[in-house]
Parts: C-alpha cells; structure tokens; sequence
C-alpha cells in the first residue's frame, strides 16, 4: 500500500512549524522557525509580533518541508493545522495559510487541537504504545490528566486550578533574573544544587486529580522579597531546585494517584515541560516502581513542532474525516 502523506502546519505560539508525515507516525520531515530571540528581550511572547514573523516564515518553512521530504504538493493527501488554544493571530496564520492550501488543490483539512498532538508525539516513530494509558500533558499553558481508552477519546481526569505548571516555572525564572523560556533555565541551574527549602504546598486538593502552582510560584516569589529586603545573598540554584522539586512532586503524585486508581499499565507524558529530565527522572522511578511501561516523545517533539501535528490530524481524519473550510481559530479550545 502507498504512503499516506500529511502536510503539518503549527503556529499556535512562537514556533512557525511545518511538517511532513506518512502513515500518522513515520516523519519524514520536520522544519521549526522559532522565535525565541525577538520575544527573550522581553521576558515572554509579545503576541502582535509573533504573528507577524509567523505570516514572514510560514511560506518558506512550508517550502523546506516539501523539499526536505523530498516530495511536492500533489504528493500530499491531508493538510491539517492547530486551530486552537493559542494566541489567535498566531493561529489565524497556520490556519489560513492551510485551509488556503486545501481550497485551492481540491485536498480534504483537519483542524488539530494543539493539545491533542502533543499526545500523539508519543506515537511518532513508534507503534507499540497500548491503551488503556493515563496521560500527563504539561506545558507553558496547560496542565492535564487524562484518562485514554482509545486514540481520540479523552476522558479529562484533573486540571491546574490556576497557574499552569509551565507558567510557574517561567515566572519563577524571572524573578530569578534568568534568561528565557524560563523552564529549561529552571532546570538547567537546579541541576545538582539542594533542592532543600520548603515553600508552600496545596492544601484541599487531596482527593482529587487537579492541580494548583499558583500558590508555590507566589510563596517563592514572597521569599525572594524577603531575602532580598534583608540584604541577603539569594542562592539561585537552591531556590530553582527546590520550586522544581516541589512542582514535580505534585505532578508525580497526581500522576501515580491516577495510574493506581484507573489500574493501567502504560503512562504518557506530554507538552513542553515533559521534556524536563527530572520530571522524567521521576516518573521513570515511579513506573519502574510500579512495573508498568513510560513513554515520552524526544525532547525535539516535546516542545512546539508541526510533525505532532501532522500525526494527530491524519488519525483524526481516519476516524471522523475532514473539518469544513468555515472552521475558524480558537484561543480557548479544550479537548
């Protein structure tokens, strides 16, 4: 049977993204524009901006895709683009340029939940991952607990309450005074420090699978002013390390409360954070513990990439067919 080739268009932040993939899982190529050093001068993503070097990129990405796939237009059978959650003039320029794509070649579009593909990163060049599973999605802007009994369907098991669990370490990493994104430069210098003070822990969220950051990032940020007030030395390397074990701790412990209860045996980990080795550190230590199997997608295809993308619209499209060319950009799409 011939390949089936998927053009993957993502633009939901600050990366622009396209890809070329076959069959849902063999990637074939995978090109990412980032924009990392015109938002680092300010601290986070200044949205105007990130979607007007989106609509500069996205013709030549796309072009690289093709070429470096080795193959042409008239090859591909499926466009499918992030519709949501993100930045809306972000989205609204990968959406276009996709559905302008479909429109004019006559080829069927699906539109992609930015969350569901960074699910299916897990299955990208790889075919032995079983279901029932429980996945873990942690990102600048989500963090999630899901419940999988077949591709597609998700059963919502627990939320962040406030503050995504990316976000917190972002913010923790400005205050700190380091350098942007935040989360890798958490990580980065908490990396063999002690990790031994003790900040505010959540409280009333014991029985459930929902999670809350807000309170850690601001019982940080407090003992920061404190220290600070007081003339003090701030060791930067104990605090990052610290925050870092604390929000993991939680996440973890969330994440073994929902594979005990629901008695599955695969765990997933998802979304940019998964790319943090001691988040992975320890939920290796958890499975392993256990006995059951972890999957986590390479740190390449944990942060924002088309090839995702590309991966989650063509099972989309095996299961409910294409999405009508009306299908407009939404910031706060949920699974």
């Amino acid at each position: 049977m011939a390949d089936f080739f998927t053009l993957g268009i993502e633009t939901s932040c600050d990366e622009t993204a396209v890809a070329v993939v076959a069959n849902g899982t063999r990637i074939l190529s995978n090109v990412i524009s980032s924009q990392v050093a015109t938002h680092a001068k300010f601290g986070g993503v200044v949205p105007e901006m990130a979607a007007r070097e989106h609509g500069e990129a996205i013709l030549p990405v796309y072009q690289m895709a093709l070429a470096e796939a080795n193959v042409k237009l008239k090859d591909i059978g499926l466009v499918a683009a992030t519709y949501g959650p993100g930045l809306i003039g972000c989205l609204l320029v990968g959406l276009s340029f996709a559905k302008g794509l479909a429109l004019a070649t006559g080829l069927p579009f699906v539109g992609v939940n930015h969350i569901e593909g960074h699910i299916y990163a897990n299955i990208l060049e790889r075919t032995e991952v079983k279901l029932p599973l429980v996945c873990l999605t942690v990102s600048g802007g989500h963090t999630d607990l899901l419940y999988l009994e077949k591709w597609g369907s998700y059963r919502i098991l627990g939320r962040t309450r406030d503050d995504a669990a990316g976000e917190a370490f972002d913010k923790v990493a400005r205050v700190l005074g380091l350098g942007y994104p935040g989360g890798p430069e958490v990580e980065k210098i908490a990396k063999g420090a002690v990790a031994d003070l003790e900040f505010a822990k959540i409280k009333g969220l014991n029985d459930t699978y929902d999670f809350s950051f807000s309170g850690l990032k601001t019982a940080v940020i407090n003992y920061l002013n404190r220290e600070r007030q007081q003339g003090k030395e701030i060791d930067q390397a104990r605090v990052a390390a610290s925050f870092q074990r604390l929000a993991i701790e939680q996440l973890v412990g969330k994440l073994k409360k929902a594979v005990v209860d629901y008695g599955v045996a695969t765990v997933l980990l998802s979304g940019g954070v998964a790319a943090n080795s001691y988040l992975r550190e320890k939920c290796l230590q958890l499975t392993n513990d256990l006995g059951i199997t972890l999957y986590y997608p390479p740190v390449k295809l944990c942060t924002d990439n088309a090839a995702m993308i590309g991966s989650a619209g063509y099972f989309k499209y095996l299961s409910t067919g294409g999405d009508a060319l009306c299908l407009t950009a939404n910031p706060n799409l949920h699974l």
